[in-house]
């Protein structure tokens, strides 16, 4: 057999098990469950609905800041522009425990930022705030990084001919810049929220309380045991996967 023949039985087979080491953990999470008894451990609703209503806030803002920032990173260059991009992987390559502990630092209670806060009556410690806080940073960078890409991949030539038509800069992105990145503006959404849902280090830092899904599951395995921890992990899965699921379906759709 040819050195050309067996390239791509290789190329199979080296794809099929990589496929299967990606499968292995779900497989043994859906072995391991007790599917006879699959009760959930006291607080897991509280939980759950902690993890989702927060959650849509911190990805609404998210979504508000980030995309203008996306697009004016993607239009335009600037003197010292690397500090930017410096700063952009700086927070995106911090682990979470040290973003944690930076944001709680400055946001905390003996903070410079937290004590005026504080004084203006919003805790940025153990409460709904901070919670949101600490998805906010946790999953910012993602968004724009992705979403940067995603309007770079608009031809700068379809927005000069929509000025050149009389329309603003703004009816230009509303109407040019968004529909055509709306692709990977969806995936840059996808993954900001599954980023935010399952941010653990930040908020274990700071907002500890109220507990979402991933402090949650790191009780019931600290309290309980690990029979404790499957019931809630798969509603994390029920409950991560259907916006992104959802996002991807209609923008192909529309492009189909």
């Amino acid at each position: 057999m040819s050195r050309g023949a067996r390239t791509p039985g290789l190329t199979a087979f080296i794809a099929a098990l990589t496929l299967l080491l990606l499968a292995t953990p779900f497989v043994g999470l859906a072995v391991a469950t007790d599917w006879r008894h699959p009760g959930f451990a006291p607080g897991d609703g509280s939980a759950v609905a902690v993890s989702l209503g927060l959650s849509l806030v911190a990805l609404g803002l998210i979504v508000a800041l980030g995309t203008p920032l996306a697009w004016w990173l993607a239009r335009h260059r600037v003197r010292g522009q690397w500090l930017i991009d410096a700063l952009l992987l700086l927070a995106l390559l911090t682990p979470p425990l040290a973003m944690g502990l930076l944001l709680a630092t400055m946001y905390g209670p003996y903070g410079p930022a937290g004590r005026l806060l504080e004084r203006a009556g919003l805790l940025l410690t153990n409460s709904a705030p901070a919670f949101v806080m600490a998805q906010f940073y946790a999953a910012l960078p993602y968004y724009v990084l992705a979403a940067r890409a995603a309007f770079e991949g608009v031809p700068r030539e379809l927005e000069q001919i929509a000025l050149t038509l009389g329309h603003s800069p703004a009816r230009s992105f509303f109407h040019v810049s968004l529909p055509l990145a709306r692709l990977g503006l969806a995936a840059a959404v996808a993954l900001a929220w599954v980023r935010a849902l399952g941010e653990f280090g930040v908020v274990l830092i700071v907002a500890y309380y109220p507990q979402g899904i991933p402090v949650k599951l790191w009780t019931n395995l600290q309290d309980i045991g690990l029979s404790a921890v499957y019931p809630l992990l798969w509603v994390f899965f029920l409950v991560a996967l259907p916006l992104p699921l959802a996002l991807g379906l209609a923008v192909r759709r529309r492009l189909a």
